[in-house]
């Protein structure tokens, strides 16, 4: 799964038969209304295979860069993650967002990897690492849309599966992280937490599940009651996927403290070149009747949300037709 973004497009896919149309950056997307819904209404299976008005909730792109050096089993190697702020790197990530969100973006997700937050597994975050992706943080909400931390390290910390691994990394261990981030931003409505970017051969979703349960309770327990949080699946939390792999049921016994599921969203992720990868410049489908319709069926007839937090394509025309 390619982890470098050209460009994503975000939807509340639960009251629309499409997650919305996919935009290159050099298009104007009208401005859409922040925030989206905390949560929704369940309709009659027969209501929701009727299809839904479409509309755009929020739309943004990945501003990569804090996730740099990290690969697909969860290792980052140390230096490799590059800061897009000029004063850390020469690239100029405020300008960047600042141009998306004139542009009608109202959403900025900002990778970045466990390690170069906590050098040490289960550690405290490191005071001079965190001071970066705290600049990064402050730079988005500055421009005055949403920003999400995504934790990019497909569900693993130097190869192992989390809750998943004969102990070697815990529940505890990512219970501590996210508990560390929460009590940082416990209190500021325009973050969202991105608890994991794209596990896969997840051995048991259920206890993938279960993990991801852990790490909401602490959230909540840490102040953050009513931040939105972003709940991915197993199969790089595809959302072709998401329903028959089990991950659609799994994670929607996830609850808040409280038992309710407002703010609590599933993280779903689709390309739409030939191979779902990312890494083809040519577009060759919208994925709508594949993926995008029947989960937004499936949403709307559970009364759950979700957002596509990874998707693009290459600056050609099949990429503007699909």
């Amino acid at each position: 799964m390619k982890t470098h973004l050209v460009a994503s497009t975000l939807a509340a896919a639960v009251a629309a038969t499409t997650v919305g149309p996919y935009s290159q950056c050099e298009y104007d997307i009208p401005q859409s209304s922040l925030p989206i819904p905390s949560s929704t209404t369940s309709a009659s299976c027969s209501q929701a295979t009727s299809g839904g008005s479409g509309v755009l909730k929020i739309a943004g792109t990945n501003i990569a860069g804090c996730d740099f050096g990290c690969t697909i089993d969860g290792a980052c190697v140390t230096g490799g993650q590059v800061v897009p702020l000029t004063q850390y790197s020469g690239i100029d990530g405020a300008g960047q967002m600042q141009q998306f969100f004139s542009r009608g973006m109202n959403t900025f997700r900002l990778p970045v990897g466990w390690q170069f937050l906590t050098p040490t597994l289960g550690g405290t975050l490191d005071p001079t690492n965190w001071e970066k992706y705290d600049t990064l943080m402050q730079t988005c909400l500055n421009t005055g849309a949403y920003c999400i931390i995504d934790i990019h390290n497909y569900g693993r910390w130097n190869g192992d599966i989390i809750g998943q691994s004969n102990g070697a990394v815990t529940n505890a261990h990512f219970v501590s992280l996210w508990t560390q981030i929460a009590t940082k931003y416990a209190t500021n409505s325009r973050i969202g937490f991105g608890l994991m970017n794209e596990p896969y051969d997840l051995l048991n979703v259920n206890a993938w599940a279960d993990t991801v349960q852990e790490v909401v309770t602490a959230i909540r327990n840490a102040g953050a009651t009513s931040l939105r949080i972003f709940m991915p699946g197993n199969d790089w939390t595809s959302a072709e996927d998401f329903i028959k792999n089990g991950s659609a049921d799994a994670l929607s016994k996830v609850k808040n403290p409280d038992g309710s599921i407002t703010n609590l969203f599933f993280d779903v992720h689709k390309y739409l070149d030939q191979d779902n990868s990312g890494g083809h410049v040519e577009c060759v489908t919208d994925n709508i009747q594949s993926s995008f319709l029947p989960l937004a069926q499936w949403l709307r007839c559970h009364g759950r949300q979700a957002v596509v937090t990874e998707t693009g394509g290459g600056n050609v025309q099949s990429c503007v037709t699909h």
